[in-house]
């Protein structure tokens, strides 16, 4: 069997930053068993896979497709970055003339278009709640030891733990912050995390370009250390901010070592449009 395969850097103009995922096209149905192996093999942080919903379907000329993701150790309900990658493969490489896509997946339909330089996905917009310190205290310290907390929130729908550093906090004090988020599993007691977000203000007024809100990803539950950009933890981050800044479009950076920059827009139906570029750096069949 062939199935061919991309990798693709999300979230950046420039090949090796922003995040990679791959990308498999699937002509026809791929044993269940399979589309975990064939992650693993990638070792990547996700893999995506793109089905046909119809015998009569084409890459090139259909406008839905089924959509899955895959890290290296379970499948997942919902990602960003694979999801724009997938969409750069069949706008850019696929020459799929049709002006919106819509991938049905774990999370309903997403949409994704092309606005000149950047693809725009629609997804979820998700809400945070103030969560208390004594729940995941020793988390936060496996996370930030004795760094100054703001904010702490939690998102229900995504399992996501959202911690804001002070404001006297530079985005060099967040990148260079030495996080081990293999202690995170042992450190959190109560079973309701699934991803730790770091989140720090950012300077929009800077130069060349400002930032609205600076971030950093971890998720060891399912087995990533740390992402390098993250669509669904800005699914998350796009509500704190816009609340807490009072600001519908903004501009947010991932500070991990690759980096990757997100322009986010909060739409009128309750939904986010997150806006990134895309780097192809490999083609090819996966053989067996």
């Amino acid at each position: 069997m062939q199935i061919p395969v991309f990798t693709v850097d999300a979230f950046t103009s420039r090949p090796f930053s922003g995040n990679p995922a791959a990308v498999c096209l699937l002509e026809n149905d791929l044993d269940e068993d399979l589309h975990q192996k064939i992650a693993a093999e990638m070792n990547l942080s996700e893999t995506a896979f793109i089905r046909k919903l119809h015998p009569g379907d084409d890459f090139s000329k259909s406008s839905c497709f089924g959509l899955r993701w895959f890290t290296p150790a379970n499948e997942v309900p919902l990602c960003g970055h694979a999801t724009l990658a997938a969409a750069a493969v069949l706008f850019c490489l696929q020459k799929n003339t049709n002006s919106v896509l819509t991938f049905v997946t774990l999370s309903g339909e997403l949409k994704a278009r092309q606005v000149e330089d950047h693809i725009v996905l629609d997804l979820p917009l998700y809400l945070t709640y103030p969560q208390v310190l004594e729940e995941v205290e020793e988390l936060i310290k496996a996370a930030v030891g004795d760094m100054i907390v703001q904010d702490l929130r939690y998102s229900p729908d995504t399992e996501k733990l959202l911690v804001r550093l002070s404001d006297a906090y530079e985005r060099s004090e967040l990148e260079q912050l030495q996080v081990s988020a293999q202690q995170f599993l042992s450190a959190e007691k109560m079973g309701k995390v699934k991803g730790l977000i770091l989140t720090l203000k950012g300077n929009s007024s800077g130069k060349p370009k400002g930032h609205d809100f600076y971030s950093r990803y971890f998720a060891p539950w399912y087995g990533i250390l740390e992402d390098p950009v993250t669509g669904s933890a800005h699914a998350v981050l796009s509500s704190y901010w816009s609340e807490q800044l009072g600001k519908k479009e903004m501009l947010a950076f991932q500070c991990s070592r690759r980096g990757g920059e997100l322009k986010i827009s909060l739409r009128n139906d309750g939904r986010v449009d997150i806006a990134g570029q895309i780097a192809v750096v490999l083609k090819g069949n996966l053989t067996f």
